[in-house]
Parts: structure tokens; sequence; C-alpha cells
């Protein structure tokens, strides 16, 4: 059988303990589409709670600099800062000022966000009102953040859904769950079961940001049980790869946001 030409190439930094990302792009990404991934520590690695970002801040971390530097030199089609988080607290001008700065830093390799990818999914698909499921690890002040990225971008959260694991997790702070390892235990038929619960009938769509969030494997049943467009972190994070490259979405079953065919 022959190999597949490559077609694009798509470079992620993420925090060091994150395996979703690769994981879910991995698993979806078209023939010819491959992926490759830089590490930088975790904010919360020291066990602080993540409150507040800059551009500035993040680019001058050290592991930062050094994974868009090699991601650069591997001639990638884009680079994707797999982080939402940094660009909730950080505004859009963050996304602005981050994107020109690690550009120069790759070589000249486009380099984006998953805040910006995130309001552009959700502008191709027309969604205005999204109700927002949040991972267990966002505490209040990533949810305010949250909020206030979107309405920058001119939308309107319609609701804010807090992802809830089982009981085990109660005594474990919201901020620590993910470095306990929440992250290997989101349920993708706990995120249907959860959104169809609690989907408000002013909703036009369903936002699910977290780029460590399980929960592309919930998408396509999502938008065929609530008939609304779907969109996660790192399915936008492909979509954006797709318009840099100039390549049509094809992703079957991967949503209505990168399956041409949805």
């Amino acid at each position: 059988m022959r190999a597949a030409a490559w077609v694009a190439q798509l470079g992620v930094l993420v925090v060091h303990n994150d395996p979703v990302v690769e994981a879910e792009l991995w698993g979806r990404a078209p023939a010819g589409v491959t992926v490759h991934a830089a590490r930088f520590e975790s904010p919360t690695s020291t066990g602080a709670e993540y409150t507040e970002e800059t551009w500035q801040r993040l680019i001058a971390q050290p592991d930062v600099r050094r994974g868009l530097v090699q991601l650069g030199q591997m001639d990638l089609t884009a680079i994707c800062l797999c982080f939402a988080s940094a660009s909730f607290f950080g505004g859009p001008e963050f996304d602005a000022g981050f994107a020109a700065a690690a550009t120069d830093l790759a070589g000249g390799t486009p380099v984006y966000t998953a805040g910006e990818a995130i309001r552009a999914g959700l502008a191709e698909l027309a969604v205005r009102r999204p109700l927002v499921l949040v991972p267990p690890w966002f505490t209040e002040p990533t949810f305010a953040a949250t909020r206030r990225y979107l309405a920058a971008g001119g939308f309107e959260v319609a609701g804010l859904l807090h992802y809830r694991l089982d009981d085990d997790w109660d005594g474990v702070a919201r901020h620590r769950i993910f470095d306990r390892g929440g992250r290997w235990t989101v349920d993708p038929d706990e995120v249907c079961r959860q959104v169809g619960a609690h989907f408000p009938a002013e909703a036009d769509g369903v936002l699910i940001p977290g780029s460590g969030f399980r929960s592309w494997d919930a998408v396509a049943r999502l938008e065929e049980t609530l008939g609304v467009p779907v969109v996660t972190s790192n399915q936008a994070c492909l979509r954006r790869l797709f318009t840099i490259a100039g390549l049509e979405p094809a992703v079957p079953g991967g949503g209505r946001l990168v399956d041409a065919h949805a």
C-alpha cells in the first residue's frame, strides 16, 4: 500500500503533563497530516493556582522559547499553543503578542493560540451564544476570564457548566485536579450526559475549552442530539491548521467544524 503524501505538519506547544492534545489530534488528523509536540512546564506545577497571564511572561519562559525554536527548525506548516487558559487570562492582546513573538522565534513558521482558534471556529459556525462546558480543574478566576475573553470576541455565554467528576475527587482542590490525574478520568459519555442535561434553550452551540480535557469523542453525538455545532480546543486547533494549509476539512465524525460532510 502506498503511503499518503504529507500535506500538512502541525507543531503543538503543550504543558509538560498534558497527554490529551496529541492523543486527540493523532486520533483525528486525516491522512497526510502529522502532529509534533514540544512541552513547557505547567504553571500549576508548583501547586499555585493559575490566575493571570501576559504574552511577555510566557514567551520569556526558557522551555517555551526552546520549544518554539526547535519546532521552527522542523519546517512545519504551523504551530499552535495548546493552552487556552493563557488566552483567557491574557485576552485578545495575548493572542496577538504571543503569536507575533513566537512566529519570530520559530523562524517564520506561523504560530497561533488555542484561544484564537476557538474564536475562529465559533465564528465560522456562526455560534454567538454557546453553552461553555469547562474542565473540572477550572476555578472561579478562570470562569470569569473565559467570559471576558469570549465577550471581547463578540460572544455571549448562554451558560457555563462545570464538568463534574465522581465523588472521589471532592476532597481535591480544583486547581490541583489536572496534576493529580483528573485528565485521565474524563469520560466522553459523561460529557454528553452532562451537556444534554443542562443545555439551555437560548444556546446556539457548545464550546468545550481546555486542551487537556478529553471531549472530542463526544462532539458528533452532541451535534446529532442537540442539533447545534460543537467546538473544542483541539478540534479548533486542527481546523486552524487546515485554513493555513489551504486544505478542505475532511475528518469524518469529527464534527461540523472539521468535516465538510457533517
